[in-house]
């Protein structure tokens, strides 16, 4: 980032890629592109922020000179195969030539790795199928990972030490050693212990929302935690369909024993990313609305929780009953949000995306609330061709939520406040979220059933800690140093520059 210009890439998609080598030669600004498509391609005569015009131009002609060597390979390998070779080159030819990051950063590297198994396909398969047939043996899966020393015994250290009781400490730095927990499944006095200290984390927790948003939460209530960056991809859309659902239930059947939920979003907006900040708009304007209807009263309530970081991370993943990993099937490269709400006992309602595929394999999918579309469905429906009005026609609740919307029901003083939103759902939604609603709320239906059975609601709770244990960081960072570093980790402790020697 320039101090001086606002430079930034303002919607970030997914497919994050990770380069585990750079090129002796060219300056290291250059391979800074790490989501293949945030930048997939700088013009070579660029303007801006001077420091970025003098970073292209230095390494200009080093790209042209690099970029020979890789088609002269290719073009042996595939003679007379000239799309390969425009669709492989490091220079996108045009009007206004430009380079492919991505592509600099693939030629240029040992190794290429997703972070996820499903993200590893997808790059092979798709995204990178061309270089992937060239070399295979250079692309590899490293499925990312959390320390459990912040996010567990830092964060939640009352779980930490009921885990302590039953399997012993060596846990904290050999993570495999939670499947033990397994045993203790059926355990009556270690389901009370967890279900105990989820309440002491949500009560705390309560407190301190009720001082900073004045509004009052049930601390029995479901807390329903979606928090991540504000993206199209990443569905908060789809979570505020449901809140709207759930709220139009409630005040067509206001004696009906509902499941109490206080629903928390939190996450940022890229600077320029206009839409990302009227989501967060919508879902202050729901709350509201929801937050002041007497009628509802505690069984709904909304929280948009603002300035998300790592010390607000820390108080609302211990406190969480469910995480919302709802990400169009094929977008999320990994997470790790995922598994932090995992490891701190929340259950995960998600789509098979991301590394949600491989927590389902861990914990058993029968653990998990899993629902939508899978990948394949996704790339079935792109060649049919999406059409969210035949949803909208079809489906009477998401009509109601959608004209809710569109007519100002939640933004009285300006009706058409969200008319761009509607109108991308409508006629534009790349991340096909009405495709998804219905499942989506019967999935949800399946939540609140079981939240209403605390004792079996915990049972899958210590499935899910027992399967965290590959989702250590301690796993991930040994993977990289072994198969791509090429060096032993070790447990040995390096001491800090400024420690005495």
């Amino acid at each position: 980032m320039c101090e001086q210009h606002n430079f930034c890439c303002s919607q970030i998609p997914p497919h994050e890629l990770r380069i585990s080598a750079a090129l002796p030669e060219l300056p290291v600004g250059l391979l800074a592109a790490s989501p293949t498509n945030a930048l997939p391609s700088q013009p070579v005569s660029l303007g801006g922020p001077p420091c970025l015009v003098i970073h292209i131009t230095v390494a200009k002609d080093k790209i042209y000179i690099f970029s020979s060597f890789p088609l002269q390979r290719i073009s042996k390998l595939y003679p007379g195969d000239h799309d390969r070779l425009r669709r492989m080159s490091l220079i996108e030819e045009g009007n206004v030539k430009k380079i492919n990051m991505a592509h600099l950063c693939i030629v240029g590297s040992h190794a290429v790795n997703g972070v996820a198994r499903i993200h590893s396909e997808i790059i092979k398969k798709t995204v990178f199928k061309d270089f992937y047939h060239m070399d295979p043996q250079k692309f590899q899966n490293k499925t990312n990972g959390i320390t459990p020393r912040r996010w567990l015994v830092m964060c939640n250290p009352g779980l930490a030490e009921v885990i302590a009781e039953r399997i012993g400490e060596d846990y904290i730095h050999d993570l495999d050693q939670l499947k033990k927990l397994l045993d203790f499944v059926d355990d009556d006095a270690f389901i009370r212990d967890v279900a105990k200290i989820k309440q002491e984390n949500k009560l705390k927790f309560s407190a301190q929302l009720e001082e900073h948003y004045k509004v009052k939460i049930n601390p029995s209530s479901m807390f329903d935690v979606h928090v991540k960056r504000i993206h199209e991809y990443k569905r908060q859309l789809l979570n505020c369909l449901h809140i709207i659902t759930l709220y139009n239930r409630i005040k067509t059947e206001p004696n009906k024993s509902w499941t109490p939920r206080t629903v928390m979003i939190g996450g940022k907006a890229a600077p320029g990313y206009h839409t990302a900040k009227m989501i967060i708009k919508l879902i202050t304007s729901i709350g509201d609305i929801v937050n002041n209807d007497p009628v509802v009263g505690d069984r709904l309530k909304v929280i948009f929780l603002e300035n998300y970081r790592v010390t607000l991370a820390e108080k609302v993943i211990p406190a969480a009953d469910l995480s919302e990993q709802i990400s169009t099937a094929g977008t999320e490269a990994s997470g790790t949000g995922n598994m932090k709400f995992m490891l701190n006992g929340a259950l995960t309602i998600g789509t098979m995306d991301g590394a949600n595929v491989e927590m389902a394999e861990e914990a058993g999918e029968e653990n998990l609330f899993i629902f939508g579309m899978r990948v394949e469905d996704v790339e079935a429906l792109d060649k049919k061709g999406y059409d969210a009005i035949s949803y909208y026609n079809r489906i009477p609740e998401l009509k109601q939520a959608m004209d809710q919307i569109s007519a100002g029901f939640f933004s009285p003083s300006q009706p058409d406040l969200f008319k761009d939103l509607v109108n991308m759902l409508m006629h534009h939604d790349r991340f096909k979220v009405f495709a998804d609603y219905e499942d989506y709320i019967k999935c949800q239906e399946k939540v609140s059933a079981l939240y209403k059975n605390p004792k079996e609601w915990t049972k899958k709770v210590i499935y899910n800690i027992a399967g965290c244990g590959k989702f250590s960081s301690d796993r991930t960072i040994s993977q990289y140093a072994r198969e791509i570093w090429g060096m032993e980790p070790s447990l040995e402790k390096i001491a800090a520059p400024d420690d005495p020697r």
